[in-house]
């Protein structure tokens, strides 16, 4: 289909032009915010809509990801395939149109794409971002010319949240940002006495504005959404990412040091509601530590670590 108004082309059912902005379609009826005075549990709907770039006055409430993993913005529209082992974000972008992505996110794109890199809030920002265990550098694809597409994927296997940010704020871990709407601010914060050690890093990423938010996983994504006053306790490794409403304090995950030790478990985030928050079902931390014995150990005399037996 094509805009009346500017004559883009958009995909089948898009309520929005991408390029202007007209209304194609009456508004669908929206989706409630979720409750969180009551109820509480798992959120398993989805919200509808399919419009990136909307945006309102107020700031807006529960983490929105389009069900049929398709979506439109201003001046591009996305689809989610390969769910959710292997999960490959598709971005058409209009024409002169950005999309940001951390370096290195890129799997493809059409030969009219621009590629430029550069320090993502000058060099204290890539300081910041460096120590949080982000590269320093940030990724600009623009379809020069005309429309251009431009595929992500993350790099190890999982899945992909395509997030529709309205006025809202988020908290990121670093190995979970995988790229965004040129339109939102991300910074690299500081979590002082709540940072996150033990592997995932001393800063997290605070995620602010309208627009489309691309994050990524080991493993599936499970959403978990909390009423008000209900506490939950998650596993550093598995967070990826939780409205800034919710409140969280870290702490080890049994009381004393050693039945922390046999249980297996260590530093633990407990979160308070009302708010919302995903979990990846899979751990990389753990996953390579299962990998370990496969590996040949260093010897003590150095080089490859790999012991041969020439006998004699």
């Amino acid at each position: 289909m094509t805009c009346p108004n500017c004559g883009a082309n958009l995909i089948d059912g898009a309520q929005f032009c991408g390029a202007c902005g007209t209304r194609m379609t009456p508004p669908a009826q929206q989706p409630s915010a979720p409750n969180y005075a009551s109820g509480g549990g798992d959120a398993t709907a989805a919200s509808g809509g399919g419009t990136a770039a909307g945006g309102g006055g107020g700031v807006g409430h529960g983490i929105h990801i389009d069900a049929d993993a398709r979506g439109q913005g201003r001046g591009y529209s996305f689809e989610i395939l390969h769910q959710p082992s292997f999960a490959l974000a598709v971005i058409q972008l209009q024409a002169e149109q950005s999309i940001l992505a951390e370096a290195g996110a890129m799997v493809s794109m059409s030969a009219n794409v621009e590629l430029q890199s550069q320090m993502k809030g000058g060099l204290m920002g890539a300081l910041k971002r460096a120590v949080g265990g982000e590269s320093a550098f940030v990724s600009t694809f623009t379809a020069r010319g005309g429309p251009g597409e431009v595929t992500f994927a993350p790099g190890a296997p999982g899945d992909i949240a395509a997030l529709e940010l309205s006025n809202q704020v988020f908290m990121v871990q670093s190995s979970s940002y995988l790229a965004g709407d040129a339109s939102l601010t991300v910074d690299t914060k500081w979590g002082g006495a709540k940072t996150f050690f033990g592997g995932e890093g001393l800063f997290v990423m605070q995620v602010t504005g309208t627009g489309l938010l691309l994050l990524t996983s080991f493993g599936a994504i499970h959403r978990k959404q909390l009423r008000a006053g209900e506490r939950y306790v998650v596993d550093t490794g598995h967070l990826v990412a939780w409205e800034a409403s919710l409140q969280y304090s870290l702490r080890k995950a049994a009381s004393g040091f050693f039945r922390t030790m046999v249980s297996g478990e260590g530093i633990v985030a407990e979160f308070a509601g009302p708010g919302e928050l995903l979990i990846q079902t899979r751990n990389l931390a753990a996953f390579a530590g299962l990998l370990k014995p496969f590996f040949p150990s260093q010897g003590s005399s150095g080089g490859s670590g790999f012991n041969i037996n020439l006998g004699g």
